[in-house]
Order: structure tokens, then sequence, then C-alpha cells
């Protein structure tokens, strides 16, 4: 906390809210070092608050929070607060070198196909940007790119230079893909090391704008494109996308594992379809079973982002080119993905940071 003032008043609003647990983190605002600033003036105070993941909309919710807190404990009626955000880059894996543009690369893999991992990729960038965050996103699958037509995007990329590609924007949310370089029914028959080099193409010959996430879409499984994205791409941490059917649970685990090798955090796991309510009658069924992602979540010792249940709605928005996070941006499966993203982000903030860009560059000159 910024402010030294020894202010009685001061120091009952800092312990009343200090002692507040902020969920997504699960530690106290003064834990975490959020409270930035508490100034007092009269009978009346300015509350500053920061908290190290994207929270635009979150934040008028925590600020009425504390704005109750202050009131009831403090007794401090006409209090105001703010909250900000301030996103950090964070480091990645040994012996992989940072990209000065980009602040943290977060990869979305699922261990087998069909459980929706496009679609929460998608849903989960353009969370990130509505929560206020300088977001990307790049589609890693070469053989079945879907983020062109899931962004409402079509078209050629620019290039300026003749050597960098400009990506492609909607929504707020920069975009790359290998669906903007080919027609969109022409397979890629391409071998691994070609797939591999068109991604690292991708990824370092794209001009992105100071992003504070780039959300890579992984193809399916663990195959050359998970292990050159695991080997030479700065991944700051990890998403796992499953169903709670104990096929794709299997599958998943081989995900978490290939990360914990190469070691790159796992941030969580999106447990996909994990409810169906029939539109005719109301009825509640869990189709591919029931509470997998919780108990595989438990075993790895690692959280649970969120469940997504299994509605035509997602599906219906994300092939008209408009997800549900901007279709129906006030809706409840909007603010379910807008949770996951804040756990999400909120998970990476508690990694190591990348203190690299503080450090001075030393430059040798002749004289």
């Amino acid at each position: 906390m910024g402010s030294t003032d020894n202010n009685p008043l001061q120091q009952k609003i800092e312990t009343a809210i200090g002692q507040y647990v902020e969920p997504h983190l699960e530690s106290t605002l003064a834990d975490c070092g959020a409270i930035k600033a508490v100034t007092v003036t009269g009978d009346t105070a300015d509350v500053k608050i920061e908290l190290p993941f994207p929270c635009a909309r979150y934040g008028e919710v925590l600020a009425g929070e504390l704005q109750k807190i202050i009131e009831t404990e403090a007794g401090v009626a006409g209090a105001q607060v703010s909250v900000s955000h301030a996103v950090t880059a964070h480091s990645v894996q040994r012996g992989v070198t940072r990209m000065d543009n980009i602040k943290n690369i977060i990869a979305v893999a699922s261990g087998k196909g069909g459980v929706g991992k496009s679609t929460t990729s998608v849903n989960l960038a353009l969370a990130l940007a509505s929560e206020g965050a300088r977001v990307g996103m790049l589609d890693a699958d070469i053989y079945g790119p879907s983020q062109p037509r899931m962004m409402g995007l079509s078209g050629q990329p620019d290039s300026p230079d003749g050597k960098t590609l400009e990506p492609m924007e909607n929504y707020g949310v920069q975009t790359m893909s290998i669906g903007f370089l080919v027609e969109e029914d022409s397979p890629m028959i391409w071998r691994g090391p070609m797939v591999t080099q068109a991604l690292e193409q991708m990824l370092t010959q794209t001009h992105w704008r100071d992003l504070d996430y780039l959300v890579i879409d992984l193809p399916p499984g663990t195959g050359d494109t998970q292990l050159t994205l695991a080997q030479k791409v700065p991944v700051s941490g990890a998403v796992i996308v499953t169903t709670p059917q104990d096929i794709a649970l299997l599958d998943a685990r081989k995900g978490l594992k290939m990360f914990e090798k190469v070691d790159v955090p796992i941030l969580g796991i999106v447990e996909n379809m994990s409810l169906h309510v029939c539109s005719q009658c109301g009825k509640e069924e869990h189709i591919f079973g029931e509470g997998g992602g919780k108990s595989l979540a438990a075993e790895a010792g690692i959280n649970l982002l969120g469940s997504l249940p299994l509605e035509l709605d997602i599906r219906l928005q994300a092939d008209s080119g408009k997800p549900t996070v901007v279709a129906n941006p006030d809706g409840r499966t909007a603010e379910i993905y807008r949770e996951i993203a804040r756990r999400t982000a909120a998970r990476l903030s508690q990694q190591a940071k990348d203190y690299s860009a503080s450090f001075p560059k030393i430059v040798i000159q002749n004289t």
C-alpha cells in the first residue's frame, strides 16, 4: 500500500478492505498488494484498488462490494472506490525467450477433438478483451483452421513490408490463422516439418501490437504442433479443455502430462458440455457424464476454471462469426466464459514474473 498517512480512519478502512478475500486470486487484498491508495479527506475517502488481471466489468462489482464493507465496518458513507488492473509478463519455459510485444502466451489444448476447444479458445480471448485486456488469437490448427469463421473474418492479411503480416482484427481481438492464406475448402496436405514451420512463422512474423495475452488455439492431440509449441514458443501457461466423458478425460490427462514435462504451468481445466437443459421440457441431463472435470482437476492438483453447458446457441453463434461473449454479452453463458477468463488470468498472475524488460541492455561500443 503506497500511503504512509497514519489517519485512524484511513487505517480502519485499510484493515476492513484488506481482509476481503478476492475470489479469483483466493487471497486477501492486503496479501496480494492490491490496495494502492487510501486517501481520507474529512469524513470521505478515496480508495484505489489494482488487480493483476483484467477486470473492466468485474471491477464495478468489486467496487460495490468494497463500498459496502467500508460503510458497514469503517462507518464511512462517502467512500469512492475505483478498481483498475495491470497485467505483467510472466516467465516461460527454460531456454525460450519471451517475445517483446507479447506479455503472456496462453495455450488452449485438448487431448482429443470434438470437445469444443476452439469455441472455448475464441470465447476466452473475447472474454479477456471484454475485461479490458489487449488480446490476440493465433489459430495453430493448420489442418483444420476454424478461427476465421468464428471471428467473423475473411480476406487476406496485409503485408506492408513483404516480410511481416498484419493481424486481422474483429471484436477488438488481433487474429492470425493459416485460414486467411488459403481457400476455406482447400486441404492442407503438409507433413509435420512444414506444419511446425508455418506455426513458427505465423507467431514470429505477425506484427502483434502490444498484447497482454496471446491465446493459441492448438489442434487436438500431443503431436508435432504441440511439441513445437512446448519447446520453442514462449508459453506462460496452458488451459486444458475436456468434457466429462471418460474417454475425453483419458486424453486430457495426456495433455496435462505433456505440458508438465516441458515445464509449462497448467492454469486449469475447462469442462465443456457438462450439462444439457432440454429446450422443450427443461429437464437437466448430464449427457457426457458428471463431475469428470472436477475429479481430474482434483487428481492433478490444479483448478477447475469453470463448467460450460451443452447449448445449441453456443454452436450457432460461433458458426455465424459472432461467438457467445459478443452475441449475448449479458447472458449467463457469456458470464461463465468471462469468469473462466478472469480465473485463468488470475492464476497466471500468481506464476513467476519475467523481469527481463526491467534490466538494462549492455551495448559495447568502440570509442
